[in-house]
């Protein structure tokens, strides 16, 4: 192919344009991000809902009866596990409030000493009413401003929190209406892609929702195992919280380690203020819990439902965690890890494109045996020969 510098120029444009387009497509994001969180969540359960509506459809029946019972399934097991899950919750929580001046007690006649004691640093004394009264005597200035903050995000909060009680109540009818267009938003996005492209566009979608698939669905029921291994166990050992602390430990799972780390820490502290000191066979029981957790995890539950479907590295997904709450809040990390395992796609793409490049194999490749092959191999008529026997 012969490159004038037109087409040269041409070229560079109508990229300059996809990443302008892309930018500007990031920027509205970023507006838009507190408003967009219903939205992409009805996005998310029409995804998942549709296969089983198209499966309804190959019976039949029309795409709006599919649809009613899709949804009636999806709010039916909601609803169950609301009924579970609340009452039990609740009760951890009564457990949790009741506890807490067994647990102030501790914390202040052991806790605190012990540590103390190991790390030589004294934090009784800023604990003391009086010693806190003086300080805020002494900065009331400070102490001013910091009480407006403080009454400013109790302000916010409450607007907050009726914006997710809006949030809630749009998304049924959200996810009612993308299920029901899912092939009309899915054909008229194929519409506008650049018909010179489609296809090549069309196997990265593909790609992009079998990674989705096998992270959504399959981190989903690893989440799920997760947090019933966490509670059963820990409750069976006789931890009071094992509950509750196993749930949150399942739920932030997706985070590698994270689930199991925050869920220890939390699981020791409880175990210490319950026995009220150090009961050496509580805490082994709560450190073989999370031991065969993690070992299932490894070795079973991810392999087995999510595979290496994803691709991505750990460190890659905390990175992408991190990043879309520092980019755009609660609605970045709802998306961070479905976004970085679709830029995975798009590398992999990207680098097998720069392999076949001239950037990268040059004007004129030479030919480049593989590795495994000897390198004192020569081909004598058409037929391997070895070196010359010296």
């Amino acid at each position: 192919m012969i490159h004038t510098p037109e087409a040269e120029i041409a070229l560079f444009l109508r990229r300059v344009k996809f990443v302008a387009v892309a930018l500007l497509i990031g920027w509205v994001v970023w507006l838009l991000a507190p408003i967009l969180t219903p939205f992409v969540l009805a996005l998310a359960l029409a995804w998942l809902g549709d296969p089983l509506v198209d499966r309804i459809e190959a019976t039949g029946r029309s795409r709006n009866t599919g649809v009613i019972l899709v949804f009636v399934a999806m709010v039916l097991v909601i609803t169950a596990l609301l009924l579970i899950l609340v009452p039990m919750i609740e009760r951890q929580i009564s457990t949790l409030i009741a506890s807490a001046p067994q647990a102030q007690a501790w914390l202040m006649e052991k806790g605190i000493p012990w540590f103390e004691q190991k790390t030589g640093l004294e934090v009784m004394q800023w604990l003391d009413s009086e010693r806190v009264m003086e300080y805020i005597r002494s900065h009331w200035q400070q102490a001013g401003g910091v009480a407006k903050q403080f009454f400013g995000y109790v302000q916010r909060s409450g607007f907050a929190m009726v914006t997710w009680v809006v949030n809630l109540l749009l998304l049924p009818i959200l996810a009612f209406y993308f299920l029901r267009d899912w092939d009309l938003l899915v054909e008229r996005v194929r519409s506008v892609i650049p018909r010179n492209h489609v296809g090549t566009i069309t196997q990265l979608a593909r790609e992009s929702n079998d990674v989705l698939g096998a992270f959504i669905r399959g981190q989903f029921l690893v989440m799920i195992a997760l947090g019933v291994i966490y509670a059963g166990g820990l409750t069976m050992v006789g931890l009071n919280l094992g509950l509750l602390i196993g749930i949150i430990a399942g739920l932030i799972s997706f985070i590698p380690y994270l689930g199991a780390t925050t869920g220890i820490l939390m699981a020791v502290i409880a175990a210490l203020v319950q026995s009220q000191g150090f009961d050496l066979k509580l805490l082994l029981l709560v450190g073989v819990v999370f031991t065969v957790g993690q070992l299932l995890e490894s070795y079973v539950l991810t392999p087995r439902i999510v595979g290496d479907k994803i691709g991505l590295h750990p460190v890659a997904v905390i990175f992408a965690v991190m990043a879309g709450g520092q980019l755009f809040g609660f609605l970045g990390m709802l998306l961070a890890l479905p976004v970085a395992a679709v830029s995975n796609v798009l590398l992999r793409y990207a680098h097998q494109r720069y392999r076949e490049s001239e950037l990268y194999a040059g004007e004129k490749p030479s030919i480049v045996l593989d590795s495994y092959i000897d390198k004192q191999v020569i081909i004598v008529d058409g037929a391997p020969k070895g070196p010359e026997p010296t």
